[in-house]
């Protein structure tokens, strides 16, 4: 029980500090913020006396841990705010972006783990075979290729040559298609390494040959004890795939001209809407706390041993 509240402790001082530095490094930009926020507002020239009732109204008159106690304290009730540009709620707002850019994320991840799952158990099967080493060299060639470069790979063949697919926009279903490519093969990639190391790892316990002696089949010693003791690698990086893949898409949605949380966040960005981008980085941060809590305690759920060991 003291490790797993050790853990939550540990998660409260992650998001913290989050909200500390993601604050100060948007209070410390530069430019006039006001400014830009009365531009993005009106559209048009403004004069000194707007700029100055906007810079009252988002806050950027008081001082520094004045603002920060101003933004964070409703945070905590689940208040992020309004928008200093639309005056609306960023809430809303954000949860919209993110209800179109989680489809995205799990099916990126549903098809990172398709291609990795059969990919990793066939190449373990004989390590160092033609098979084996060319599953290492394909995962690391698509470690290795940057996201956008693969998108626009993508687009040049599915939507401009063959004309099979959308290349922007998220009117149909087969608008997630290339999006999602983009982001599994990259995930899949990844994903096969660590399946692969960690069933080779695994099948090479100096236990499983007492188990054989003692009769233990080998599909008994595979369920039983190599799937346990290579879950847990495993766990950890699908867990964090699952979060980066929701950072990726941001990436991925601008260059697919898709709505959610990455043009929420370049419009924000661009319009220097700070609750927006407070919002969205906080958002953000929470999911990677979540998503390594979860781990966590999954760990103990594979391996009570883990918490024996930390307690």
């Amino acid at each position: 029980m003291n490790d797993v509240v050790q853990l939550f402790l540990r998660s409260a001082i992650v998001l913290t500090g989050t909200a500390v530095v993601t604050f100060a490094l948007l209070w410390h930009a530069p430019g006039d913020p006001a400014l830009s926020i009365a531009v993005a507002r009106f559209d048009s020239a403004v004069s000194d006396e707007v700029v100055a009732r906007i810079r009252a109204e988002a806050g950027l008159d008081a001082g520094f841990w004045a603002g920060f106690a101003h933004w964070v304290v409703p945070l905590l009730s689940g208040d992020f705010g309004k928008s200093s540009v639309t005056g609306r709620q960023v809430w809303p707002e954000l949860l919209d972006a993110v209800r179109l850019t989680v489809p995205l994320a799990l099916l990126g991840l549903a098809v990172g783990l398709a291609l990795s799952v059969p990919l990793a158990i066939v190449a373990a099967r004989r390590p160092g075979g033609w098979i084996d080493r060319g599953a290492v060299a394909l995962a690391s060639f698509g470690a290795a290729m940057p996201a956008y470069w693969l998108a626009l790979l993508l687009i040049l063949v599915f939507a401009v040559k063959l004309n099979w697919l959308p290349a922007f926009g998220a009117g149909s279903a087969s608008s997630l298609v290339l999006p999602a490519l983009t982001l599994g093969l990259g995930t899949g990639a990844s994903l096969t390494r660590i399946l692969r190391s960690s069933l080779l790892e695994a099948r090479g316990a100096a236990f499983l040959p007492a188990l054989a002696r003692r009769g233990v089949g080998s599909r008994e010693r595979a369920v039983a004890h190599v799937a346990p003791h290579a879950m847990i690698p495993v766990l950890t990086i699908v867990g964090l795939e699952l979060a980066f893949l929701m950072e990726g898409a941001v990436m991925v949605e601008v260059i697919f001209g898709r709505p959610g949380v990455g043009s929420f966040l370049v419009d924000a960005i661009s319009a220097r809407d700070f609750p927006k981008v407070q919002g969205v980085v906080m958002l953000t941060a929470v999911l990677f706390v979540t998503v390594n809590l979860v781990i966590d305690l999954l760990y103990r759920l594979v391996d009570p041993r883990i918490g024996e060991r930390h307690g």
